[in-house]
């Protein structure tokens, strides 16, 4: 099952993503285009790192994910900061909640993992009915240029003592999707090594099909910007944000 042995090792494989700069990015974009959110959902959260940090800056938040072990490691971080937040097993293309929220975020490329443009629709269609008029979408993509130049056609690998990988990707440009085979060793308590395998998808939007999308969603486009700025992307960004907000009930 995808994201059961991934959950586990996670955390380490995205160390390096400072997710006090997220929450920058976040409150600056909420500063920016003139809405304060007190509700915040946030969308494929993983293992919760972002809605903790969030959570610690004030925020109600509710974190929403289609893997039980991203969702348990990430109610265990909530836990060991006294942090109240409510954690859904659900799939984005298809959540429901039992109210409105002021904003909806989704951040590490999780909309590249909507491989398909229905559901693309979907998933902008529910932020849409779940968002306060007024409120907030906020949402990042790896860029083509990253999947097809920067991670398609190449293997990347970690050896360490107690966790070694093998990422693999192969991308197709005609369906502009990028595979990753990912194969970790992980050791034990008996200090043997256990083998986990995982495959994962990752299509290369247009901004022309994401701009479409939101348009077909009645979301309104506030602007496509460059890796946690406020500036255009450039040609070889390899991070893309997008936000747009609801602006009709």
């Amino acid at each position: 099952m995808m994201y059961h042995g991934l959950a586990g090792v996670y955390d380490r494989l995205t160390r390096d993503i400072d997710y006090g700069k997220w929450a920058d990015y976040f409150e600056s974009a909420f500063l920016k285009f003139g809405k304060k959110p007190g509700l915040v959902l946030e969308l494929a959260c993983g293992t919760g790192s972002l809605a903790v940090e969030l959570a610690r800056r004030g925020y109600d938040m509710i974190g929403l994910d289609i893997s039980v072990d991203m969702l348990s490691r990430a109610k265990e971080k909530a836990l060991e900061q006294g942090l109240d937040i409510l954690f859904i097993n659900q799939d984005m293309r298809r959540f429901e909640l039992y109210g409105t929220v002021d904003a909806i975020i989704c951040m590490l490329d999780s909309i590249n993992y909507i491989t398909e443009k229905a559901d693309l629709g979907r998933v902008f269609r529910q932020v849409r009915t779940y968002l306060e008029p007024g409120g907030l979408f906020i949402f990042d993509i790896n860029s083509e240029y990253k999947l097809s130049s920067l991670l398609g056609e190449n293997t990347f690998f970690e050896v360490d003592d107690d966790i070694s990988w093998i990422w693999h990707n192969t991308y197709d440009p005609s369906g502009r999707l990028c595979v990753f085979e990912l194969t970790f060793f992980r050791k034990t308590h008996n200090g043997l090594y256990e083998r986990f395998d995982e495959t994962h998808a990752e299509r290369a939007w247009t901004d022309e099909e994401i701009t479409e999308a939101l348009r077909l969603a009645d979301l309104t486009l506030l602007g496509r910007f460059g890796n946690l700025s406020f500036d255009p992307p450039s040609p070889d960004e390899e991070r893309i944000f997008y936000i747009a907000r609801k602006d009709s009930p």
